[in-house]
């Protein structure tokens, strides 16, 4: 299919399908013509890059992870190397720290609108 219809198909723009080529996440085959043709299986990549990245993950590590999760749900953790999932785990941590941070601040706020609600005497 051509990019109007893998945009409309996977719900991510024609913008973001060549950004993703660009980056090396994904490879559409080509018409002779030379325009792109993409397939149900790059589809389905486009679907797993999207996921990963609204998770917050950055491209960098999408890049390496792609690679194991196209292997399938029998390659294991073994196909995984210590450094990557040290990274992830990383990242991870840094993200739960900046969620600590947003819920202190969402409290502190829930607190100062529960206190200007409060009928004066």
């Amino acid at each position: 299919m051509k990019i109007g219809e893998a945009s409309r198909s996977s719900g991510v723009s024609a913008r973001s399908l060549r950004h993703y080529e660009d980056e090396g996440l994904i490879v559409p085959g080509r018409y002779g013509n030379g325009f792109r043709d993409y397939c149900q299986s790059t589809i389905d990549r486009v679907l797993v890059i999207r996921s990963l990245l609204e998770s917050g993950l950055p491209v960098r590590l999408i890049r390496e992870a792609l690679p194991r999760l196209s292997d399938g749900p029998d390659a294991g953790a073994d196909a995984v190397g210590a450094e990557f999932l040290h990274e992830v785990q990383s990242y991870r941590d840094r993200l739960a720290a900046r969620i600590a941070v947003l819920s202190d601040q969402q409290a502190a706020l829930d607190a100062y609108l529960r206190e200007a609600r409060r009928p004066g005497p």
